[in-house]
């Protein structure tokens, strides 16, 4: 029994250790994905196709489709839209690395 535990445990540990996470600033009121984001500093744990933006006790899962560009991004950049009315981020770029994150109306 005690093996199946450390078993378990050291699996689940590889799991979340092959989650990429990053930080970003929101400077503004955010949508992304119908969820609402207030302004401050996120925590992004981004695994396959889907991204959990994290601040304080918020945290919001997101469907999201990751990109490789050609060229390394040197800073972390949010780009937006206007969908409604309502500041949508459409994208981010992960600076030090050749991520992008899309993300879908």
């Amino acid at each position: 029994m005690l093996k199946r535990f450390v078993l378990a445990f050291a699996t689940l540990a590889l799991v979340v250790a092959s989650a990429a996470t990053y930080k970003v600033t929101l400077t503004q009121l955010s949508v992304v994905s119908g969820n609402e984001l207030k302004a401050g500093d996120y925590r992004l744990n981004v695994q396959n196709d889907k991204v959990t933006m994290v601040n304080g006790k918020q945290s919001v899962e997101i469907p999201v489709k990751i990109e490789t560009m050609a060229q390394t991004y040197d800073s972390t950049a949010v780009r937006y839209s206007d969908q409604g009315g309502k500041t949508t981020i459409s994208e981010i770029r992960l600076g030090g690395t050749k991520t992008k994150l899309v993300f879908t109306p």
